[in-house]
């Protein structure tokens, strides 16, 4: 069985936990901005928590699971982001080039908290933003990680990203929110897209040609077509063909 290059496992953890730590940053940044800081530490805090007992639980159990079926597994979970964000990074690309979609979080209210206790509002915001993003993190790692029999590299990926882009949030609060990622999230999508369909078929039993120099092939395809979907789209968002 194959593994793929420490170095390739090391920057697409990183890439990718680098878009999922600026959609994380950009809630808890949002929330404690507008609601206070307080409650949304707690939020945080919980979060992670919660992140550091289901990988943990997760990682006990990935042990005893045949490495074949895994690869297809996690290859099929790769697809299923991978697809999910090149479509939006064709999409924002096209729209608004490498500026691409930066918006703010969507909060549930905007006034302060001033009163005693605990602001749910703001612990329920950012706990869910560190939950979800957070999870998805730790699936990208796993996948790598194990996948490619690399996982310390996969870790290192990902935690470089969160000390990275969490650092940047906490000293630029003011101007994070503005961090352009659609580029990022298309590149990111080719990767997860590729490696997600180099794994799945090979959890099938498939013999790649030139092992895993296939994968070159593979990103140069993935890469290719994304660039004809951006023109395609930018055709019909600029009204040049009609929509289909």
């Amino acid at each position: 069985m194959t593994t793929t290059g420490p170095v390739a496992v090391l920057i697409t953890t990183f890439l990718a936990s680098a878009v999922e730590t600026i959609e994380m940053v950009t809630i808890v940044v949002g929330v404690g901005a507008t609601r206070g800081w307080r409650s949304t530490w707690i939020g945080v805090a919980a979060g992670f928590g919660v992140l550091g007992v289901v990988v943990a639980v997760g990682g006990i159990a990935l042990q005893y699971i045949p490495i074949g079926p895994l690869r297809l597994v996690i290859g099929a979970l790769l697809l299923v982001f991978g697809l999910q964000w090149f479509r939006k990074g064709v999409m924002r690309v096209a729209a608004r080039g490498f500026a691409g979609y930066t918006g703010a979080a969507q909060l549930d209210e905007g006034v302060e908290w001033t009163g005693p206790g605990i602001d749910w509002t703001a612990f329920t915001l950012s706990f869910k933003g560190v939950t979800l993003e957070g999870l998805e993190i730790a699936i990208l790692v796993v996948a790598f990680g194990l996948g490619a029999n690399l996982l310390g590299y996969a870790v290192t990926g990902a935690a470089g990203a969160l000390v990275l882009f969490g650092a940047a949030g906490v000293l630029l609060r003011g101007s994070v929110q503005r961090v352009p990622r659609s580029f990022l999230q298309l590149v990111v999508g080719v990767l997860l897209t590729t490696f997600g369909t180099f794994w799945s078929l090979e959890g099938l039993g498939v013999d790649w040609p030139g092992s895993d120099a296939a994968i070159l092939g593979l990103l140069l395809f993935y890469g290719l077509t994304a660039l004809v979907f951006v023109n395609l789209e930018r055709q019909r968002l600029f009204g040049l063909r009609p929509v289909v």
